[in-house]
């Protein structure tokens, strides 16, 4: 077409274009470089790996940060002082092992991917449906790790709960609002707090203690970090455990359910010491009147069987 001036403006005529109007292609290779606003492959690569090192910094630090610096165990669990305390804590090395092995298997996984399978040109990768290998893999590892996790977990429970036929001694613990009362059941004294002083539960080192526990009014849960194990204090049951004491030293408890508006004043601390100390203890207690047992007279086991 060709534009033809006229009285009323530009009119279009259509006609053969000439061949010798058609501009001739520039010479040169053709194009391969990348179009206008899309990055470079070695851009990408840059990108990935960059990608790749912040993940794993990442996961590094969270991993780190579980170590403890300050005298304290492994992923910042206290050091046991019981010989029970032991068991459960070779269960939380285990159980963070396996997880920890499974996260970096994971993540090595994921940057494997993220590498192998980086984009390499503009051609569509093939496309599959299933991978019966992975898919039979990802559904029995699971199952193997949740039935290990439950294995050792149980076994180990049932060991922590065992109660034997004649322990040393027996404490009956009671938990009540906002205090606790120690009952030494075989010198037949106890040790109770006071608004001002927090109560202290005397253990003789190396000899194993039944803990009975029991609540006149509402769940109270008795807990002392040290020992690596709690245990709830129930209205109208008696839940009991043993412990044996084998490192000397006084050690902080706490009530760990919520039972009302002085709750945070449910403190206690549990003194570890020779036979000796206890022994001079007790008589202490004697003299000062503290014998017998202080149940606060309305503890019972109506829900011992429920």
């Amino acid at each position: 077409m060709t534009l033809v001036p006229t009285l009323t403006g530009l009119r279009y005529c259509p006609e053969v274009i000439s061949p010798e109007l058609v501009p001739a292609p520039i010479a040169g290779p053709p194009h391969e470089g990348p179009l206008v606003g899309q990055p470079r492959p070695d851009a990408r690569r840059r990108t990935a790996l960059r990608s790749a090192v912040a993940a794993t910094s990442a996961l590094g630090v969270l991993t780190l940060s579980g170590c403890a610096t300050n005298g304290r165990g492994f992923m910042n669990l206290p050091a046991p002082t019981t010989r029970e305390g032991a068991r459960t804590y070779s269960l939380w090395q285990g159980t963070w092992l396996a997880a920890m092995t499974v996260g970096v298997l994971v993540w090595a996984l994921i940057l494997w991917a993220v590498i192998a399978y980086r984009k390499r040109s503009d051609a569509l990768p093939e496309q599959v449906k299933y991978n019966m290998p992975i898919e039979i893999l990802y559904t029995v590892a699971p199952l193997i790790i949740v039935a290990g996790l439950f294995f050792f977990t149980a076994r180990d429970e049932s060991a922590l709960t065992k109660l034997t036929a004649n322990p040393a001694q027996t404490v009956s613990v009671v938990g009540y609002r906002w205090e606790w009362t120690f009952n030494y059941v075989g010198p037949n004294t106890y040790d109770t707090g006071t608004p001002d002083q927090i109560p202290t539960l005397w253990l003789p080192i190396n000899e194993r203690v039944r803990f009975e526990l029991s609540s006149p009014d509402v769940i109270h849960s008795f807990w002392v970090p040290a020992f690596l194990f709690k245990m709830d204090v129930i209205p109208g049951r008696t839940n009991q455990f043993e412990l044996t004491p084998d490192k000397l030293g006084t050690y902080s408890g706490k009530c760990t359910e919520y039972c009302g508006t002085d709750h945070s004043r449910m403190l206690f601390n549990v003194k570890v010491v020779s036979q000796a100390e206890f022994d001079a203890h007790m008589a202490a207690l004697r003299a000062a009147g503290h014998s017998g047992q202080q149940t606060t007279g309305r503890t019972t086991n109506n829900a011992q069987k429920v």
